[in-house]
């Protein structure tokens, strides 16, 4: 999870609004579904109240409990509806501690199709536009929730951003590490409150972001309702066994998680296996430090890392160093009593590259 990313919430309850930003799903190209497929996919979904549950999960995630409050029926129905989609392929499933979210599938032809199916609704649909408002109103008190937990951290999060350089200045370095050309893919990697989903929204097609952490999960799902970003998820995982297939992202972020970790280097390599060829990883974390009181009560178990020993992990893995930048603290910031923090970035790539011939592709290094 990432701590100084928390200044103050960048939402309120009043923001989430599902429904503002239509399905991202629309226009799919619609090719290679066997009949087979189609018919199973058409014969799930073309149910009213699991096409109800469809077009609702195209807002977002979504668990039992919230289906169960807009759709008005009872939770065996409503499990026993999504169990049916999530054979059929139409919906994805994911644990998350005690809860198991749900969301529409985004993968292969029959995704694509129940895509364009719900894409063509009419969202003024009386039944449609009634369970959309209902929506809004789960998504309100997910963000009421959201704010009181961060309502009651506010003190520790507001002294350890006092010690590192201003978090804007941060996140201009990082769009301007990655450049401007967009790319399809993004991993995020204890993604927190999601914040880099949303400050990269503009140069990706689709993103994941990974957290351990249900209450900065909640976080996220908020802050991307309130964004209107349906090419974003995030779900529950493990920064050293992701969950996620190899080489599949082209850029993957690893922003101030890595000091909480025993071994960085396992994180990283996961992160690397995740890399297309070509692709590159970004981590940022605290430069060498001797604030011996974050590893006290913050639970850091790294006092930064200096250049070369990152450098050493990224190539262990597999990478080639392309750049390392510093952030030094503000002259009014480094005069603090705790002392000053400096933030670094360190970029680097998978040095394979994918060639392609008339008859297939291939990998090189």
């Amino acid at each position: 999870m990432t701590t100084e990313a928390v200044p103050h919430l960048p939402f309120s309850a009043s923001d989430a609004t599902p429904g503002s930003g239509a399905v991202a799903l629309a226009s799919p190209r619609l090719h290679g579904v066997s009949s087979e497929a189609m018919v199973a996919a058409l014969r799930a979904g073309g149910e009213p109240s699991r096409l109800r549950i469809l077009t609702l999960l195209a807002e977002g995630d979504l668990t039992v409990k919230d289906l169960t409050g807009i759709l008005g029926q009872s939770q065996p129905r409503i499990s026993r509806h999504l169990k049916l989609l999530t054979e059929a392929g139409l919906v994805d499933r994911f644990p998350e501690g005690a809860w198991v979210y749900y969301r529409l599938a985004d993968r292969g032809a029959v995704g694509a199709l129940v895509g364009g199916l719900i894409a063509a609704l009419d969202r003024a649909d009386p039944t449609t536009s009634r369970d959309l408002e209902r929506l809004a109103a789960v998504k309100r008190a997910h963000a009421e929730r959201t704010a009181a937990y961060f309502a009651a951290h506010a003190g520790d999060w507001e002294r350890l951003r006092s010690l590192h350089v201003e978090e804007a200045r941060v996140e201009e370095a990082i769009r301007s590490i990655l450049g401007n050309a967009p790319f399809a893919a993004l991993l995020d990697v204890g993604t927190g409150t999601g914040r880099l989903l949303t400050l990269l929204a503009d140069r990706y097609d689709r993103a994941v972001g990974i957290d351990a952490s249900h209450d900065m999960l909640t976080a996220a799902r908020s802050e991307l309702d309130r964004a209107g970003l349906t090419r974003a998820r995030v779900q529950q995982g493990d920064v050293h066994a992701l969950g996620q297939p190899r080489d599949a992202f082209d850029v993957v972020t690893i922003h101030q998680v890595l000091h909480y970790l025993d071994d960085p280097g396992s994180a990283i390599r996961e992160a690397a296996r995740a890399l297309r060829p070509g692709g590159r990883l970004l981590v940022v974390d605290f430069a060498p430090h001797a604030l011996e009181f974050l590893r006290e009560s913050h639970a850091h178990r790294r006092l930064g890392f200096a250049h070369a020993d990152l450098a050493r992990l990224m190539e262990q893995a597999g990478l080639e160093l392309v750049e390392i930048r510093d952030l030094p603290p503000s002259p009014d910031r480094a005069c603090g009593g705790d002392g000053a923090l400096t933030v670094t970035l360190w970029l680097a790539r998978d040095p394979r590259i994918l060639v392609a011939s008339d008859t297939h592709s291939k990998v090189t290094t």
